[in-house]
């Protein structure tokens, strides 16, 4: 049996300071950096997901960062793909590939595998909406709880989206979400060295709203008015409903006041954070540090090993 590549990961919940670390240690190793951010894809949005300057990714290799348009989706599955490709060219250059970044569902996606799921069906999309119309949206999250409690259970009944994708998967195909993301579980190729930045709550919460207005004086709303005034782009889309964008969006169709989008806005990232921590809670063999300094991640065996050995 083949002996994996130990591939570094940098995780944490939003405002950790993870890229900080991550970049601290590519200016002393020679890491190139696989970007784990659902928003970080799109062109365009730069003040509002943190991302790294210009400056930063000519002196630091940057990966998955501005390849997809606003107006085009990114899916879990193809992060899988486009990362295991990414990873192995790294490696192949004889230089440390570390992943960095908080989006949870792609991390899981490279660790345990994409089931394979139908297609999107209209016409049962359509018959589920009406339902949800009818019943409302709470009525299907019950629903859902009575034929796949797992898939429920990490599904807010808030979540149309997803509600409606996991109850058309099962009017499909005959069986749950959970039964085909179990049934397609795939190994992961790499032996995933993973470190989480967490920070006490009360700490990152500061950081969170620190962090949105430092955004809203760089210029954040602008950045999205220049995305709302394109036409061809609307809040229903995946880069628009990032945290943020979407309560500034609400404010430039006069759906909410300046002062109520700054506040959505705080609470729905640290809305985020909450869900992040609670991934990160139920992660197996994670190492933990409290904060992002190279001192704290070098003192953990299996990281030193990875950098020493790759330096």
């Amino acid at each position: 049996m083949s002996v994996k590549a130990k591939v570094l990961v940098i995780t944490g919940p939003t405002a950790s300071g993870k890229s900080l670390l991550a970049e601290g240690l590519a200016s002393k190793f020679p890491l190139e950096l696989v970007c784990v951010d659902s928003a970080a894809v799109y062109q365009g949005m730069d003040i509002g997901t943190a991302k790294p300057t210009l400056t930063t990714r000519q002196q630091i290799p940057y990966h998955l960062i501005d390849i997809r348009d606003p107006a085009e989706a990114y899916s879990a599955a193809e992060f899988r793909d486009d990362a295991t490709q990414i990873i192995t060219d790294v490696i192949a250059k004889n230089r440390i590939p570390c992943l960095v970044g908080g989006t949870m569902l792609y991390l899981r996606a490279l660790k345990q595998g994409i089931a394979d799921l139908p297609s999107a069906d209209p016409v049962v999309r359509e018959q589920l909406l009406q339902q949800a119309n009818s019943h409302g949206w709470s009525a299907m999250h019950k629903r859902l709880a009575g034929l796949d409690p797992k898939a429920a259970a990490r599904i807010h009944t808030n979540d149309p989206q997803r509600l409606q994708r996991a109850l058309e998967v099962y009017e499909i195909t005959g069986r749950t979400l959970t039964e085909h993301h179990e049934a397609g579980a795939l190994e992961c190729p790499f032996d995933l060295v993973e470190v989480a930045v967490i920070p006490q709550r009360d700490m990152l919460h500061g950081r969170i709203t620190e962090r949105f207005h430092g955004m809203l004086e760089e210029g954040f709303v602008e950045e999205v008015r220049v995305l709302f005034e394109r036409g061809d782009l609307n809040s229903e889309l995946p880069s628009m409903k990032a945290v943020g964008y979407r309560q500034i969006w609400s404010f430039l169709v006069n759906e909410l006041s300046y002062e109520e989008m700054v506040e959505r806005a705080i609470v729905a990232t640290r809305r985020l954070a909450k869900h992040q921590y609670t991934w990160l809670n139920a992660w197996q063999g994670l190492h933990v540090i409290v904060r992002p300094e190279s001192t704290e991640v070098l003192k953990i065996p299996e990281v030193s090993t990875i950098l020493m050995e790759g330096s």
